[in-house]
């Protein structure tokens, strides 16, 4: 199970600045260090407790939150420090595995506290949970995640979850959500927020998760990653076609 360390009494970003190591890469032609994103000297830094990547499919932006966490000392498969939740393909394991092997970190100060989420892999850190609190003999009931229809047990998950020190990364978290449920998800990141003490880096697709207020956003392409309004992505241009005219939209998209 997680550790819990003692709190710190300075206010997020803890993670400060990630970078390439290119003495720890072995193979620059192996994945994921052929993205475009890795090819020169890669370097992130965060300056606010929030920072939302954005970007196409392809780009690299999974690969790379799954780096950042398994840096931070989290599973690949998700889950917090300690947690096994499930197996390790060899696809993970050459993915973020390997990327977080070659990367360098500075911390102001070091957060052991916190969760990896991966969309995909809900259940299984779900019912993780559950049997780690059956086979406890605590006595009390366990959380059962999975009792609740797909979005209201993410929801529950992430209220239960995340609302102490630690640092958050979120892969894709609206994957289960329902337009509505997204905005429920951006109160709980301003609850967040309001602590002082949660860092958050997340991968969206969701123009509404996007536009978090003052988040720093930044746009992951061919090019690198650059920073970004949210009006300036891709994703919000695709949705502000469909929303201005629905039908209009969908006829010339199956029409090219």
């Amino acid at each position: 199970m997680e550790r819990r360390s003692r709190p710190i009494n300075l206010p997020a970003p803890y993670l400060r600045r990630v970078w390439l190591d290119p003495a720890r890469i072995a193979d620059r032609e192996s994945y994921p260090f052929c993205l475009p994103l890795l090819r020169d000297d890669f370097e992130l830094s965060f300056d606010r407790a929030i920072t939302i990547v954005v970007g196409e499919n392809g780009t690299g932006k999974s690969t790379l939150l799954e780096g950042i966490a398994v840096l931070a000392g989290y599973d690949e498969a998700g889950g917090g420090k300690g947690y096994r939740p499930v197996d390790h393909s060899k696809a993970l394991e050459k993915m973020g595995g390997s990327l977080s092997a070659a990367l360098r970190a500075s911390w102001l100060p070091k957060i052991t506290n916190g969760w990896f989420f991966r969309a995909e892999s809900f259940f299984s850190v779900a019912r993780y949970l559950d049997e780690v609190a059956m086979e406890s003999g605590s006595g009390g009931a366990p959380p059962d995640f999975l009792s609740h229809s797909h979005g209201e047990g993410f929801l529950r998950f992430f209220e239960e979850g995340c609302q102490r020190q630690g640092i958050f990364i979120f892969d894709e978290p609206e994957s289960a959500l329902s337009p509505a449920r997204q905005i429920e998800f951006l109160k709980l990141m301003r609850r967040m927020e309001n602590i002082g003490h949660c860092q958050i880096i997340m991968a969206t697709r969701s123009p509404v998760l996007m536009a978090y207020p003052d988040a720093r956003l930044l746009k992951l392409s061919k090019s690198g990653l650059e920073s970004v309004t949210v009006k300036e992505t891709g994703h919000y241009k695709v949705m502000r076609e469909f929303c201005d005219d629905p039908a209009g939209f969908v006829q010339a998209a199956m029409e090219e």
